[in-house]
């Protein structure tokens, strides 16, 4: 008997022939696995307190820290590119050791996001990060303790806080990226206790203690000095990654989240494997500048290693990806 795809007796080559559906334009769309839409993009957006005009990041081309005022026309842009979501990020002028500027309602994050909320309408799911780096003035994500190690259970408590201060803001979505043990049962119960039981969340459950933040510490202005491995996970575990997943869901989360997403795909693709929720993955700053960085000096083509980086993220199975080319992309999809 003859073997699948073995030379017959006329010697007439393989019978299987997978290049049958790779032969045309047409057809490979037609065949495509995964598939991109705009719907499926979060923008992240940065907005700078007593901002006269946008500043440019310079580790990030093309990205900004909006003003109160251009903050308005980015998100109508973002609003007409049929992109699923923003995610808005503050910074202070004024930080201090417990981020009080975190929970202001005049703050910048809960002012930007008032602003934000009445532009986009029902055009797009307003999302605030809920963490309390930028406003603090170590750039830790929690409050610290006496010893100067970041304190847990205090952190909760001010991130009950700051839930509450941004939903009351209009917050159409909250993205707990803080890394606390027992953050999402914390807001929610915080959310629920003031009447925003609707208010979903979004747990940053495996997020990941990475080098390639790098350029965000800019986008924020971070203070930090020395780093997060005793709260985000080590880059080395992927059981790990995992669990805090399953504990997120347990705590109520709605959507958790995957970060960085580029060196992180198996455990992104375990987590949609697994997930009774919907898996996000973040396509951090430095995935953004290494691509930028390498386009801007021609070494690679611009466009097509965009579009393949998400696409990547998408065919790893994350439902959504949040992406500072959202909007540059969703042109292209369309």
């Amino acid at each position: 008997m003859t073997a699948p795809g073995a030379r017959g007796a006329r010697d007439a080559g393989p019978v299987l022939r997978p290049r049958r559906l790779r032969a045309t334009p047409a057809m490979r769309r037609l065949v495509a696995e995964t598939r991109q839409h705009a719907a499926d993009l979060v923008l992240p957006m940065f907005v700078r307190e007593g901002a006269s005009e946008p500043v440019p990041i310079s580790s990030m081309p093309g990205v900004v820290q909006h003003t109160t005022e251009s903050l308005k026309k980015a998100v109508a842009d973002a609003a007409a590119a049929g992109i699923g979501g923003i995610m808005l990020f503050g910074v202070p002028e004024h930080k201090d050791a417990i981020g009080s500027g975190a929970t202001d309602p005049d703050g910048i994050l809960n002012v930007a996001t008032r602003l934000a909320v009445a532009e986009a309408g029902d055009a797009l799911v307003v999302q605030t990060d809920l963490c309390l780096d930028e406003f603090t003035d170590h750039g830790h994500c929690g409050v610290l303790d006496a010893n100067g190690g970041v304190d847990n259970d205090a952190s909760l408590e001010r991130y009950r806080e700051m839930g509450v201060a941004q939903a009351e803001a209009g917050s159409q979505l909250l993205g707990l990226s803080g890394m606390m043990d027992g953050q999402v049962a914390a807001v929610r119960d915080a959310l629920d206790t003031a009447g925003h039981a609707n208010v979903p969340l979004l747990g940053y459950a495996a997020k990941y203690a990475s080098a390639f933040y790098g350029p965000f510490r800019e986008a924020v202005q971070s203070s930090l000095e020395g780093d997060r491995r005793s709260y985000q996970l080590d880059p080395a575990n992927r059981l790990e990654g995992a669990r805090e997943i399953d504990l997120d869901v347990a705590e109520g989360a709605d959507i958790v989240m995957v970060k960085p997403a580029m060196s992180y795909l198996d455990v992104l693709a375990d987590a949609a494997a697994s997930s009774p929720v919907p898996v996000w993955a973040y396509q951090v700053s430095g995935e953004y500048a290494m691509i930028e960085a390498a386009a801007a000096n021609g070494w690679i083509d611009r466009r097509r290693a965009i579009e393949e980086s998400v696409l990547g993220i998408r065919r790893a199975g994350a439902d959504a990806v949040l992406t500072y080319w959202a909007v540059e992309l969703a042109g292209w999809i369309r």
